[in-house]
């Protein structure tokens, strides 16, 4: 079952979609940990604080892309339409902000892991959630 379960992510009929919802995530990522370095390191706001600010903007940045790549066959192209696609990610996305926020802590301070380092993780950690309820909702 495992294994059937692995060879659908690569073979299955979601696959190319999960592949590109990674490589947007993966781009995402690499701004929100850019961004949190400067909001951290060159402004001084409070580790949690840019985690925040940084995390939102890539929501939109991930909107977009995704929109436009990840869920084309199914992409909301009306003014209207693009905008409560918009809505529902930020709704999606804003639910995982406590989870991402939370395991962001929770290496920081009980594990001792550096900022940066530890935003990635948790992100890897909120994206199977944000993927699941995207893929139903925001383009289902």
């Amino acid at each position: 079952m495992i294994r059937s379960f692995l060879r659908g992510l690569v073979d299955g009929p979601f696959a190319r979609q999960l592949r590109r919802f990674v490589i947007v995530g993966a781009i995402a990522a690499g701004v929100q940990l850019v961004l949190l370095w400067a909001f951290v390191d060159s402004i001084g706001l409070h580790y949690l604080l840019g985690a925040v600010l940084a995390i939102e903007v890539t929501i939109v940045l991930s909107y977009v892309l995704n929109n436009a790549w990840t869920f084309q066959a199914s992409r909301n192209t009306g003014t209207s339409e693009y905008l409560v696609g918009l809505l529902k990610t930020n709704v999606v996305r804003g639910t995982a902000i406590p989870i991402q926020l939370g395991v962001l802590f929770g290496f920081v301070e009980w594990g001792n892991i550096p900022y940066l380092l530890a935003n990635a993780l948790a992100i890897v950690l909120s994206g199977v959630y944000r993927y699941v309820l995207d893929a139903r909702w925001t383009w289902g």
